[in-house]
Protein backbone atom coordinates (compact mmCIF):
# COMPACT_ATOMS: atom_id res chain seq x y z
CA UNK A 1 0.00 0.00 0.00
CA UNK A 2 0.59 3.58 -0.65
CA UNK A 3 0.99 6.06 2.46
CA UNK A 4 2.60 9.17 3.37
CA UNK A 5 5.22 8.75 6.22
CA UNK A 6 7.11 11.10 8.08
CA UNK A 7 10.95 11.05 7.45
CA UNK A 8 11.98 10.35 11.09
CA UNK A 9 9.88 7.43 11.31
CA UNK A 10 11.70 6.01 8.66
CA UNK A 11 15.79 4.35 9.23
CA UNK A 12 17.92 3.15 6.11
CA UNK A 13 19.18 -0.26 6.13
CA UNK A 14 22.57 -1.25 7.67
CA UNK A 15 22.57 -4.22 4.98
CA UNK A 16 21.93 -1.83 2.10
CA UNK A 17 24.37 -3.21 -0.67
CA UNK A 18 25.32 0.74 -2.45
CA UNK A 19 27.53 2.07 0.02
CA UNK A 20 28.88 4.57 -2.56
CA UNK A 21 26.03 7.96 -3.15
CA UNK A 22 27.47 10.12 -5.45
CA UNK A 23 27.91 13.79 -4.35
CA UNK A 24 27.11 15.53 -7.33
CA UNK A 25 24.14 13.53 -8.31
CA UNK A 26 22.82 13.79 -4.65
CA UNK A 27 22.62 17.62 -5.26
CA UNK A 28 20.85 17.28 -8.32
CA UNK A 29 18.18 14.96 -6.96
CA UNK A 30 18.33 17.30 -3.54
CA UNK A 31 17.54 19.86 -6.20
CA UNK A 32 14.82 18.37 -8.33
CA UNK A 33 12.77 17.36 -5.27
CA UNK A 34 12.63 20.97 -4.20
CA UNK A 35 11.26 21.96 -7.44
CA UNK A 36 8.41 19.19 -8.27
CA UNK A 37 8.35 17.02 -4.46
CA UNK A 38 9.70 13.16 -5.14
CA UNK A 39 7.93 11.93 -7.91
CA UNK A 40 8.61 8.33 -6.91
CA UNK A 41 7.97 6.34 -3.83
CA UNK A 42 10.44 5.19 -1.43
CA UNK A 43 9.99 1.31 -0.26
CA UNK A 44 9.59 0.54 3.23
CA UNK A 45 8.80 -2.55 5.53
CA UNK A 46 7.50 -2.12 8.87
CA UNK A 47 9.93 -3.13 12.05
CA UNK A 48 9.15 -4.93 15.33
CA UNK A 49 10.98 -3.20 18.29
CA UNK A 50 13.47 -0.79 16.38
CA UNK A 51 14.54 2.67 17.23
CA UNK A 52 12.28 3.75 14.09
CA UNK A 53 8.77 2.04 12.85
CA UNK A 54 10.06 1.61 9.09
CA UNK A 55 13.27 0.47 7.28
CA UNK A 56 14.28 1.34 3.63
CA UNK A 57 13.92 -1.43 0.94
CA UNK A 58 14.40 0.30 -1.87
CA UNK A 59 15.20 4.40 -2.35
CA UNK A 60 17.75 5.18 -0.04
CA UNK A 61 19.22 7.72 -1.96
CA UNK A 62 15.57 9.73 -2.81
CA UNK A 63 15.28 9.40 1.03
CA UNK A 64 18.40 11.30 1.50
CA UNK A 65 17.96 13.85 -0.86
CA UNK A 66 14.03 14.29 0.64
CA UNK A 67 15.73 14.72 4.27
CA UNK A 68 18.33 17.11 2.97
CA UNK A 69 15.80 19.24 0.77
CA UNK A 70 14.15 19.76 4.07
CA UNK A 71 11.12 17.73 3.34
CA UNK A 72 8.93 15.90 6.24
CA UNK A 73 6.71 13.43 5.19
CA UNK A 74 7.69 11.68 1.74
CA UNK A 75 5.07 9.23 0.09
CA UNK A 76 6.15 5.29 0.45
CA UNK A 77 5.08 1.99 -0.42
CA UNK A 78 5.10 -0.11 2.75
CA UNK A 79 5.63 -3.62 1.86
CA UNK A 80 4.12 -6.14 4.77
CA UNK A 81 5.61 -9.18 6.26
CA UNK A 82 8.84 -8.92 3.78
CA UNK A 83 11.50 -11.28 5.59
CA UNK A 84 14.84 -9.72 5.86
CA UNK A 85 16.14 -11.56 2.34
CA UNK A 86 13.43 -10.63 0.74
CA UNK A 87 14.10 -7.11 1.53
CA UNK A 88 17.35 -7.78 0.57
CA UNK A 89 16.52 -9.06 -2.80
CA UNK A 90 14.17 -6.39 -3.71
CA UNK A 91 16.77 -3.50 -2.24
CA UNK A 92 19.32 -5.30 -4.82
CA UNK A 93 17.15 -5.39 -7.97
CA UNK A 94 16.75 -1.70 -7.32
CA UNK A 95 19.51 -0.76 -7.36
CA UNK A 96 21.55 -3.82 -9.67
CA UNK A 97 21.12 -1.74 -12.38
CA UNK A 98 21.72 1.62 -11.80
CA UNK A 99 25.21 3.34 -13.18
CA UNK A 100 25.99 5.01 -10.27
CA UNK A 101 25.81 1.26 -7.98
CA UNK A 102 29.74 0.53 -8.59
CA UNK A 103 30.78 -2.92 -9.58
CA UNK A 104 31.66 -3.90 -6.18
CA UNK A 105 28.96 -2.98 -4.77
CA UNK A 106 27.05 -5.42 -6.86
CA UNK A 107 29.94 -8.54 -6.14
CA UNK A 108 29.32 -7.73 -2.51
CA UNK A 109 25.41 -7.88 -3.13
CA UNK A 110 25.90 -11.06 -4.92
CA UNK A 111 28.15 -12.73 -2.53
CA UNK A 112 25.38 -12.10 -0.04
CA UNK A 113 22.89 -13.83 -1.41
CA UNK A 114 25.03 -16.90 -2.47
CA UNK A 115 26.24 -16.82 1.19
CA UNK A 116 22.75 -17.20 2.14
CA UNK A 117 22.29 -20.31 -0.26
CA UNK A 118 21.78 -18.50 -3.10
CA UNK A 119 23.37 -20.69 -6.27
CA UNK A 120 24.82 -18.48 -9.16
CA UNK A 121 21.82 -19.81 -11.67
CA UNK A 122 19.31 -18.92 -9.42
CA UNK A 123 20.66 -15.06 -8.60
CA UNK A 124 21.28 -14.29 -12.22
CA UNK A 125 17.21 -15.80 -12.83
CA UNK A 126 16.30 -13.46 -10.26
CA UNK A 127 17.93 -10.03 -11.80
CA UNK A 128 17.75 -10.91 -15.18
CA UNK A 129 21.42 -11.33 -15.84
CA UNK A 130 23.65 -14.00 -17.30
CA UNK A 131 25.20 -16.62 -14.71
CA UNK A 132 28.74 -15.66 -16.73
CA UNK A 133 27.75 -12.47 -15.09
CA UNK A 134 27.39 -13.07 -12.00
CA UNK A 135 30.47 -15.70 -11.25
CA UNK A 136 32.55 -13.00 -13.07
CA UNK A 137 31.38 -10.62 -10.45
CA UNK A 138 32.02 -12.85 -7.48
CA UNK A 139 35.33 -13.48 -8.95
CA UNK A 140 35.89 -9.81 -8.03
CA UNK A 141 36.14 -10.39 -4.51
CA UNK A 142 39.65 -11.83 -4.27
CA UNK A 143 40.83 -8.37 -5.30
CA UNK A 144 42.81 -6.55 -2.80
CA UNK A 145 41.42 -3.25 -1.07
CA UNK A 146 43.38 -1.04 -3.33
CA UNK A 147 42.70 -2.42 -6.48
CA UNK A 148 39.12 -2.99 -5.69
CA UNK A 149 39.01 1.11 -4.80
CA UNK A 150 40.94 1.76 -8.53
CA UNK A 151 38.03 -0.64 -9.77
CA UNK A 152 35.21 1.61 -8.01
CA UNK A 153 36.52 4.75 -8.96
CA UNK A 154 36.49 2.95 -12.97
CA UNK A 155 40.30 3.74 -12.92
CA UNK A 156 40.64 -0.31 -14.14
CA UNK A 157 37.89 -1.44 -16.29
CA UNK A 158 35.67 -4.71 -15.66
CA UNK A 159 37.18 -7.09 -17.90
CA UNK A 160 40.76 -6.64 -16.71
CA UNK A 161 39.59 -6.19 -13.28
CA UNK A 162 38.80 -10.04 -13.48
CA UNK A 163 41.98 -10.74 -15.14
CA UNK A 164 43.80 -9.26 -12.44
CA UNK A 165 41.89 -10.65 -9.36
CA UNK A 166 42.72 -14.43 -10.37
CA UNK A 167 46.17 -13.13 -9.44
CA UNK A 168 47.58 -13.45 -5.75
CA UNK A 169 47.93 -10.24 -3.92
CA UNK A 170 52.05 -9.30 -4.40
CA UNK A 171 51.19 -9.80 -8.29
CA UNK A 172 47.45 -8.13 -8.46
CA UNK A 173 48.91 -4.81 -7.33
CA UNK A 174 52.10 -5.60 -9.67
CA UNK A 175 48.94 -5.49 -12.53
CA UNK A 176 47.11 -2.76 -10.99
CA UNK A 177 49.58 0.06 -10.76
CA UNK A 178 51.75 -0.76 -14.22
CA UNK A 179 48.01 -0.12 -15.92
CA UNK A 180 47.25 3.21 -14.19
CA UNK A 181 50.40 4.79 -14.81
CA UNK A 182 49.97 3.66 -18.87
CA UNK A 183 52.69 1.19 -19.73
CA UNK A 184 50.21 -0.69 -21.62
CA UNK A 185 48.98 0.50 -24.68
CA UNK A 186 45.41 -1.07 -24.68
CA UNK A 187 43.82 -2.96 -22.04
CA UNK A 188 43.81 -6.07 -24.02
CA UNK A 189 48.08 -5.89 -23.79
CA UNK A 190 47.12 -5.28 -19.77
CA UNK A 191 45.36 -8.49 -19.56
CA UNK A 192 48.20 -10.34 -21.19
CA UNK A 193 50.15 -9.08 -18.80
CA UNK A 194 48.23 -10.17 -16.33
CA UNK A 195 47.88 -13.82 -17.85
CA UNK A 196 51.36 -14.33 -18.05
CA UNK A 197 51.72 -13.35 -14.48
CA UNK A 198 49.82 -16.25 -13.84
CA UNK A 199 51.09 -18.65 -15.88
CA UNK A 200 54.25 -17.42 -14.22
CA UNK A 201 52.73 -18.30 -10.58
CA UNK A 202 51.91 -21.52 -11.94
CA UNK A 203 55.36 -22.47 -12.70
CA UNK A 204 58.58 -23.53 -10.56
CA UNK A 205 60.69 -21.04 -9.31
CA UNK A 206 62.91 -19.56 -12.29
CA UNK A 207 65.97 -21.52 -10.18
CA UNK A 208 64.43 -25.00 -11.02
CA UNK A 209 64.62 -24.62 -14.62
CA UNK A 210 66.38 -26.87 -16.57
CA UNK A 211 69.01 -24.94 -18.90
CA UNK A 212 68.72 -25.30 -22.89
CA UNK A 213 70.50 -27.93 -24.42
CA UNK A 214 73.11 -27.07 -27.22
CA UNK A 215 70.66 -28.86 -29.55
CA UNK A 216 67.49 -26.91 -27.99
CA UNK A 217 69.98 -23.81 -28.32
CA UNK A 218 70.50 -24.53 -32.40
CA UNK A 219 66.86 -24.87 -32.88
CA UNK A 220 66.06 -21.25 -31.28
CA UNK A 221 68.55 -19.66 -33.16
CA UNK A 222 66.87 -20.99 -36.21
CA UNK A 223 63.93 -20.02 -35.82
CA UNK A 224 64.50 -16.51 -34.85
CA UNK A 225 66.52 -15.87 -37.54
CA UNK A 226 63.79 -17.48 -39.49
CA UNK A 227 61.12 -15.47 -38.40
CA UNK A 228 63.49 -12.62 -38.64
CA UNK A 229 64.29 -12.91 -42.49
CA UNK A 230 60.03 -13.76 -42.89
CA UNK A 231 59.33 -10.40 -41.41
CA UNK A 232 62.18 -8.71 -43.22
CA UNK A 233 60.66 -9.83 -46.69
CA UNK A 234 57.36 -8.32 -45.29
CA UNK A 235 59.06 -5.36 -44.95
CA UNK A 236 60.67 -5.43 -48.28
CA UNK A 237 57.53 -6.48 -50.55
CA UNK A 238 54.31 -6.41 -48.60
CA UNK A 239 54.19 -3.52 -46.68
CA UNK A 240 55.37 -1.09 -49.75
CA UNK A 241 52.61 -2.90 -51.95
CA UNK A 242 49.86 -2.18 -49.45
CA UNK A 243 51.53 1.37 -49.48
CA UNK A 244 50.89 2.00 -52.60
CA UNK A 245 47.48 1.09 -52.84
CA UNK A 246 46.76 2.71 -50.21
CA UNK A 247 47.66 6.01 -52.16
CA UNK A 248 45.24 5.63 -54.78
CA UNK A 249 41.46 6.47 -54.54
CA UNK A 250 38.91 3.62 -54.73
CA UNK A 251 37.62 5.10 -58.86
CA UNK A 252 41.67 4.68 -59.61
CA UNK A 253 41.69 1.36 -58.09
CA UNK A 254 38.63 -0.14 -60.07
CA UNK A 255 40.25 1.32 -63.41
CA UNK A 256 43.81 0.04 -62.51
CA UNK A 257 43.04 -3.21 -61.10
CA UNK A 258 40.04 -3.97 -63.50
CA UNK A 259 39.63 -7.60 -63.23
CA UNK A 260 42.26 -8.63 -61.04
CA UNK A 261 40.21 -6.07 -58.07
CA UNK A 262 38.52 -9.24 -56.21
CA UNK A 263 41.40 -11.15 -56.28
CA UNK A 264 42.96 -8.49 -54.68
CA UNK A 265 40.20 -7.73 -52.23
CA UNK A 266 39.85 -11.59 -51.18
CA UNK A 267 44.00 -11.71 -50.62
CA UNK A 268 43.81 -8.46 -48.05
CA UNK A 269 40.98 -9.63 -46.39
CA UNK A 270 42.86 -12.97 -45.91
CA UNK A 271 45.73 -10.98 -44.58
CA UNK A 272 43.67 -8.93 -42.66
CA UNK A 273 42.20 -12.19 -40.64
CA UNK A 274 45.97 -13.68 -40.15
CA UNK A 275 47.39 -10.35 -39.17
CA UNK A 276 44.95 -9.85 -36.54
CA UNK A 277 45.35 -13.37 -35.42
CA UNK A 278 49.06 -12.60 -35.20
CA UNK A 279 48.64 -9.72 -33.72
CA UNK A 280 46.66 -10.88 -30.73
CA UNK A 281 49.17 -14.06 -30.38
CA UNK A 282 52.73 -11.58 -30.31
CA UNK A 283 50.60 -9.39 -27.54
CA UNK A 284 49.95 -12.40 -25.72
CA UNK A 285 53.54 -13.13 -25.89
CA UNK A 286 54.50 -9.65 -25.27
CA UNK A 287 52.48 -10.41 -22.13
CA UNK A 288 54.49 -13.04 -21.31
CA UNK A 289 57.65 -12.16 -21.59
CA UNK A 290 56.60 -9.07 -19.67
CA UNK A 291 55.55 -11.09 -16.83
CA UNK A 292 58.69 -13.26 -17.20
CA UNK A 293 61.24 -10.09 -16.83
CA UNK A 294 58.61 -9.15 -13.52
CA UNK A 295 59.33 -12.06 -11.97
CA UNK A 296 63.20 -12.31 -13.02
CA UNK A 297 63.15 -8.53 -11.27
CA UNK A 298 61.49 -10.06 -8.19
CA UNK A 299 63.84 -13.03 -8.02
CA UNK A 300 66.79 -10.85 -8.22
CA UNK A 301 65.68 -8.74 -5.65
CA UNK A 302 65.08 -12.20 -3.53
CA UNK A 303 68.20 -12.79 -4.12
CA UNK A 304 70.03 -9.16 -3.23
CA UNK A 305 67.77 -9.37 0.55
CA UNK A 306 69.18 -12.69 0.99
CA UNK A 307 72.60 -11.56 0.25
CA UNK A 308 72.10 -8.76 2.88
CA UNK A 309 70.07 -11.32 5.36
CA UNK A 310 73.61 -12.96 5.39
CA UNK A 311 75.63 -10.03 5.64
CA UNK A 312 73.85 -8.70 8.61
CA UNK A 313 73.73 -12.69 9.91
CA UNK A 314 77.42 -12.13 9.48
CA UNK A 315 78.06 -8.74 10.92
CA UNK A 316 75.56 -10.04 14.08
CA UNK A 317 78.32 -12.47 15.08
CA UNK A 318 81.48 -11.02 14.87
CA UNK A 319 80.72 -9.00 17.61
CA UNK A 320 80.95 -12.10 19.94
CA UNK A 321 84.19 -12.36 18.90
CA UNK A 322 85.05 -9.06 19.61
CA UNK A 323 83.36 -9.12 22.71
CA UNK A 324 86.64 -10.86 24.23
CA UNK A 325 88.67 -7.73 23.15
CA UNK A 326 86.50 -4.78 25.30
CA UNK A 327 87.22 -7.15 28.77
CA UNK A 328 90.46 -7.69 28.21
CA UNK A 329 90.75 -3.59 27.62
CA UNK A 330 88.41 -3.27 30.50
CA UNK A 331 90.98 -5.02 32.58
CA UNK A 332 93.80 -3.46 31.31
CA UNK A 333 92.70 -0.17 32.21
CA UNK A 334 92.71 -0.48 35.86
CA UNK A 335 96.62 -0.83 35.86
CA UNK A 336 98.29 2.19 34.94
CA UNK A 337 95.99 3.74 38.19
CA UNK A 338 97.55 0.47 39.96
CA UNK A 339 100.88 1.40 38.87
CA UNK A 340 100.04 5.56 40.01
CA UNK A 341 98.65 4.13 43.30
CA UNK A 342 102.10 2.44 43.73
CA UNK A 343 104.02 5.19 42.33
CA UNK A 344 102.15 7.58 45.16
CA UNK A 345 103.67 5.84 48.41
CA UNK A 346 106.96 4.90 46.43
CA UNK A 347 109.24 7.70 46.68
CA UNK A 348 110.24 7.07 50.63
CA UNK A 349 113.37 8.63 51.65
CA UNK A 350 114.21 5.29 53.58
CA UNK A 351 113.75 3.07 50.12
CA UNK A 352 116.03 5.21 48.49
CA UNK A 353 118.85 5.17 50.99
CA UNK A 354 118.87 1.40 51.52
CA UNK A 355 119.20 1.43 47.92
CA UNK A 356 121.07 4.25 46.95
CA UNK A 357 119.48 4.30 43.45
CA UNK A 358 116.44 4.89 42.08
CA UNK A 359 116.00 1.36 40.50
CA UNK A 360 112.48 -0.91 41.28
CA UNK A 361 113.08 -3.16 44.76
CA UNK A 362 112.90 -6.46 42.54
CA UNK A 363 116.38 -5.96 41.13
CA UNK A 364 117.97 -6.33 44.81
CA UNK A 365 117.37 -9.98 44.69
CA UNK A 366 118.75 -10.49 41.35
CA UNK A 367 121.67 -8.39 43.16
CA UNK A 368 121.92 -10.67 46.39
CA UNK A 369 121.72 -13.71 43.75
CA UNK A 370 124.77 -12.58 41.65
CA UNK A 371 126.70 -11.87 45.43
CA UNK A 372 125.86 -15.55 46.77
CA UNK A 373 127.48 -17.05 43.86
CA UNK A 374 130.48 -15.43 44.01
Amino acid sequence: MFTNLKIEEIAPNPDQPRKFFDEEAHEELKGSIKENGLLQPVVVRPVEGGEVPYMLIAGERRWRACKAAGLEVVPAKVIEGASDEQAYVLSIAENVNRSDMTIMEEAGAYADLKAAGWTPAKIAKQFGKTETHITWRLGLLTLRPEVAEMVDKGQIKNNLAWHIAQLNPANQMVAAMRYVRGDFDSEAEAQHFANGLKMMEQQTSLTNEKAPTAEEQEKQKKAKAKAKDGLGKAEEVLIPLLEELAEKKPEDLAVILGDDLARHLRVVGRLYAKVQMVRNLLSKAQGIQRAMAEEFNKAAVEVQQESAAVKKTEAAAKPEVKAEKPEAKTADKPQPTAKKAAAKPAPKPAARTATGTKAPARRTPAKKAEAAAK
